[in-house]
């Protein structure tokens, strides 16, 4: 089976009792539809007189008994239809929400981001159609099937007439499925492109501003819609053209229903009751917009499920079960080697080991390496070759709740998100002296709110968000991790936060990544990076002396 079948039964399921439900309602109005056209034929006969022994009254509370019950299978099965579709919608974004952000950060990467919002927020709402779609798909057959049984037990003459229309029908949608499935496929993949590129730009906006490119942005921007058109006008085309062969196909078909049963009337082989009932079965089993709208939304159930399983068989990032040992936070890298798609060694068989408690400051030119080797420290990347080790853990043993309790992280442009601030900042925990700690606390107290203002309302500096990630981090028990995380702060507020972590109080491990003189003079060891590997370890006044390390603080 499939990943795109395996999504798609996922999502039958999750639509629970309502599918069964669906089923048995719809087969239910397909009995009550093909018992019509006879009751009311019968109907026809015991009042025009040609069936004497029936009595009209009893034929026609029939036929208002029957339509009666269709009126109440179509209001069950639509709301039955929404509602399976809802829960099934719903499980399915979950799904794929919970499973983007089990991923690595670098394999999330890999895709746009308005690409898996649009497979998120579109794709997905095809998907969750599948349990009403394969219950419709799965008796679309039942009313031309009846109808072919009804009209041969009243003529087998209208049966054969009956048959060859099928045929012709069958002949005449051959292909269909096949072309609006390329067409489906073509245009939400050109959906996601466009999706893509928006974001892209919008993340931008203020450089396109500023180099006036705005012009450029847009033509690149949409350029996908090409693409869209086509595949969009592929897909109503082929929708046109099944739709137009019906429309020849039925008034043919049912004329032929009229011609034979006319004949079969004269000759005395059928009642006008019998005449009347054979027209509305021809009509009833040869009506090819249920077909065609019930395979139109079968592909894009299966085109949305394909979109979906494809992010869904990305690997998740593996977990332990392992506690975090007891320990003063003592970092180790072990050969660690991280290499890039083509395979060029990125951090090349790094050994570092960091005591407990000490701070060290992670410096070197620019591309050197230095970021990736904070990532690989606290496992936002997992090295190819080598291991990690945390108080002599390996860090992808550890269970997430110690690996997340025990490391923090703050950057240069971090990403605040929650609700408040409180839950930005806290995540759960009390935000104030993470807030006093970073120097934040008094802007917070401005707020209209404080730590309860919606963090959407906020309107903040970079430095300001920048202390509200540092905030967010200092949450860490026992290794914190900064990336250029003091970057945009005026240098009174650097001063007193890089205080605040450098000072003989913050008993964690603490690895910094500056290219501060300042700061590497305050550490208590430096780890210099040069083309991915570590040039050497010691305090900052011993590495002074070489002069190519002076060269790294100058350049």
């Amino acid at each position: 089976m499939t990943p795109t079948d395996r999504l798609l039964l996922r999502a039958v399921r999750a639509a629970g009792w309502w599918t069964p439900t669906l089923a048995v309602v719809t087969v239910a109005g397909t009995v009550a539809e093909l018992a019509l056209p006879a009751v009311l034929g019968r109907a026809v006969d015991a009042a025009v007189g040609t069936a004497p022994q029936d009595s009209p009254d009893r034929w026609l509370a029939a036929v208002v008994g029957l339509i009666a019950l269709l009126v109440v299978v179509g209001v069950v099965r639509d709301y039955g239809t929404g509602a399976a579709t809802a829960r099934s919608v719903a499980h399915l974004r979950h799904t794929l929400v919970r499973h983007l952000f089990a991923l690595a950060p670098q394999t999330a990467a890999r895709r746009q981001v308005g690409d898996l919002a649009g497979r998120v927020v579109g794709q997905v709402a095809d998907a969750g159609q599948a349990a009403p779609t394969l219950v419709t798909v799965a008796t679309v057959a039942l009313p031309p099937v009846g109808s072919l049984v009804a009209l041969t037990l009243i003529d087998p003459w209208l049966g054969v007439t009956f048959v060859t229309g099928l045929l012709l029908l069958g002949l005449l949608l051959r292909g269909f499925v096949a072309d609006a499935s390329a067409a489906v496929a073509g245009y939400q993949q050109a959906q996601g492109e466009l999706a893509g590129r928006l974001v892209e730009a919008l993340a931008g906006a203020r450089t396109i501003a500023a180099a006036g490119t705005g012009e450029r942005e847009v033509e690149r921007v949409l350029t996908p819609l090409a693409a869209l058109h086509r595949h969009g006008a592929r897909t109503w085309t082929v929708l046109a053209g099944a739709a137009t062969r019906g429309a020849v196909l039925n008034p043919l078909l049912q004329v032929a229903i009229v011609a034979v049963g006319g004949l079969s009337l004269t000759a005395g082989r059928l009642t006008p009751g019998e005449l009347l009932a054979a027209i509305q079965y021809a009509a009833l089993g040869a009506g090819l917009g249920t077909v065609v709208a019930a395979l139109n939304t079968a592909v894009r159930v299966r085109a949305g499920c394909r979109r979906a399983a494809d992010v869904l068989t990305e690997p998740v990032r593996p977990y332990g079960v392992r506690p975090l040992a007891s320990g003063p936070g003592t970092l180790e890298l072990r050969g660690v080697t991280v290499r890039d798609a083509d395979g060029r060694a990125l951090l090349d068989r790094v050994d570092l080991r960091v005591p407990g408690g000490t701070l060290l400051v992670v410096v070197g030119a620019s591309g050197a390496g230095k970021s990736l080797l904070a990532a690989v420290a606290g496992r936002l990347r997992d090295p190819d070759d080598g291991v990690v080790l945390l108080d002599g853990v390996p860090l992808p043993e550890l269970t997430p709740a110690a690996l997340h309790a025990a490391i923090g992280y703050g950057f240069e442009r971090p990403v605040l998100v929650g609700d408040t601030v409180a839950a930005a900042v806290g995540a759960g925990a009390d935000p104030v002296p993470l807030a006093r700690a970073a120097a934040i606390h008094d802007f917070v107290e401005r707020l209209p709110d404080r730590y309860g203002t919606p963090l959407a309302e906020v309107a903040m500096s970079g430095g300001e968000r920048q202390r509200l990630g540092l905030a967010r981090a200092l949450r860490a028990e026992r290794l914190l991790i900064l990336d250029d995380a003091t970057s945009s702060l005026d240098t009174a507020t650097e001063y007193q936060v890089t205080r605040a972590l450098t000072g003989p109080g913050d008993r964690r491990t603490r690895v910094v990544v500056s290219h501060r003189l300042g700061m590497a003079a305050r550490a208590d060891l430096v780890a210099w990076v040069a083309d991915g590997r570590i040039r050497a370890v010691g305090p900052h006044g011993a590495l002074w002396a070489d002069p190519d390390y002076r060269e790294v603080f100058r350049s």
